[in-house]
């Protein structure tokens, strides 16, 4: 399994349309993306503009499918945010 985290920041005054945005995007993304097995959108207290996404994916391959659907499935996303982002590529101990 593989497990990313990534931190965004949102452009200020964004973020109810970042959040309407991630309420229509996940469940397209869990829909299309069988090997995607967890895609969870958090905002961060005390952060107003901060967006962390906790994602697993089954193998490496379904990390390749979705990073190749990203900038379409994320078109309505993207524009909302600050450049960069902030991504850790993690592997589970147990």
């Amino acid at each position: 399994m593989v497990t990313l985290i990534a931190k965004v920041k949102v452009k200020e005054g964004k973020m109810d349309e970042a959040i309407k945005a991630l309420r229509e995007i996940v469940p397209k993304i869990k829909e299309a993306e069988p090997g995607c097995l967890v895609y969870i959108p958090h905002t961060v207290r005390g952060e107003d503009n901060t967006i962390i996404l906790y994602e697993k994916y089954r193998d490496e391959e379904a990390l390749k499918v979705h990073s190749g659907n990203l900038r379409k499935t994320l078109e309505k996303f993207i524009p909302l945010l600050e450049p960069g982002m902030d991504v850790k590529t993690c592997s589970e101990i147990l």
